[in-house]
């Protein structure tokens, strides 16, 4: 469990326009790649999923998987109001109602007042920025290099999800992502392509579109430094650019009811 400063608590209300970007690999058997997402702007909750491709050599689409527990999540919050949502109930119930096989990484937030509240399971996450800095980043679980936590049928729960809360102010930007994001854009590039997005005034959804598709150029790009070579270098893994992958980007300004 992590908990960000032990004393918040709820005051200022604050709710979260969110929009997104998805990008699935080009696959002509998995189409809808193996990613899955949720936005509920009504109850302020976020969800991202990341079926584990490692599944296909079982000739298991793992995006079923994740798919399924993201319209779980969906229906579970519908009609609850923001402050009565518990993002790791959330995801509890969804894990006991989906069905398909395979498993999946999975993060969930919430927004009450101004305390943001999440789950995180595995190497999808999210960071909170606020004036061009991260002020917080949900750290990856991962048992070995590219092996993440993962939750399913056979794979174990929610136990070992990280719960996590931070004080967010108006004015923060809540970036939310698989690992499509973070293996192939550093954290600073996020910083500097938010700040840039804010001048600008763009919508959540351009923001969203413009962090994606820097993260499928990096992907694709066999020179390119990206996080997912370093990792790779410091476990002794021989990879050299970007990852290729399905890339899932959700973008929330924070901003005062």
């Amino acid at each position: 469990m992590v908990i960000v400063k032990k004393s918040m608590k709820m005051t200022r209300k604050l709710r979260m326009n969110a929009d997104s970007f998805y990008l699935p690999k080009e696959n002509p058997s998995k189409p809808l790649g193996e990613d899955a997402h949720f936005i509920s702007l009504d109850s302020q909750v976020i969800g991202v999923a990341d079926g584990v491709g490692g599944w296909a050599r079982k000739g298991i689409d793992a995006g079923e998987y994740a798919r399924e527990l993201m319209k779980n999540a969906s229906e579970f919050v519908r009609g609850q109001s923001p402050g009565d949502v518990d993002p790791k109930q959330v995801l509890q119930d969804s894990f006991s109602k989906t069905e398909s096989p395979g498993s999946s990484t999975a993060c969930v937030l919430s927004l009450a007042g101004n305390l943001l509240k999440a789950v995180n399971l595995g190497d999808s996450g999210f960071m909170v920025i606020r004036r061009g800095n991260v002020v917080y980043g949900s750290p990856a679980q991962q048992h070995s290099f590219n092996h993440p936590y993962q939750m399913g049928r056979t794979s174990g729960g929610v136990e070992a999800a990280d719960e996590i809360t931070v004080e967010v102010k108006a004015g923060d930007v809540v970036v939310v992502g698989t690992d499509g994001l973070f293996d192939n854009v550093f954290p600073e590039d996020i910083e500097t392509t938010v700040e840039y997005c804010l001048e600008r005034e763009y919508e959540p959804e351009i923001t969203a579109w413009i962090l994606g598709n820097t993260a499928s150029h990096n992907s694709l790009d066999e020179k390119a430094t990206s996080p997912f070579e370093m990792a790779a270098y410091e476990a002794g893994v021989a990879h050299f650019g970007g990852k290729y992958d399905d890339i899932t980007v959700v973008v929330a300004y924070v901003v005062s009811c």
